[in-house]
């Protein structure tokens, strides 16, 4: 169970700072975008810090459709394949292997 709800609040904690961000990264030429992310770029971080790149990566889609609800559950599958997809195609967008996993 605290399985599920690490992802899961760290899906919530993303959304919040993204949404809340946005403009002040809008106003700092430092800041990278997402798509500018490879996936060995996610891979290469620790695992705390990878599951928090996964969990803004859900939550930014999420967002991007206007979503409010969603499945642990589903969360935790994609997030598997996402990892398997970039272990496979590590030069892929990190956006594009979420978006491919997602379906």
């Amino acid at each position: 169970m605290l399985r599920i709800l690490v992802p899961a609040s760290a899906l919530l904690c993303a959304v919040i700072v993204s949404a809340t961000a946005s403009s002040a990264f809008a106003q700092d030429s430092s800041q990278r975008r997402i798509d500018q992310y490879e996936c060995k770029d996610i891979l290469r971080e620790p695992d705390a810090r990878r599951e928090v790149a996964i969990a803004f990566l859900h939550g930014y889609l999420l967002g991007k459709v206007g979503a409010t609800a969603f499945s642990p559950q589903d969360l935790s599958k994609q997030s598997t394949a996402f990892v398997e997809h970039c272990l496979e195609n590590p030069h892929d967008k990190a956006l594009n292997a979420m978006m491919k996993v997602k379906g």
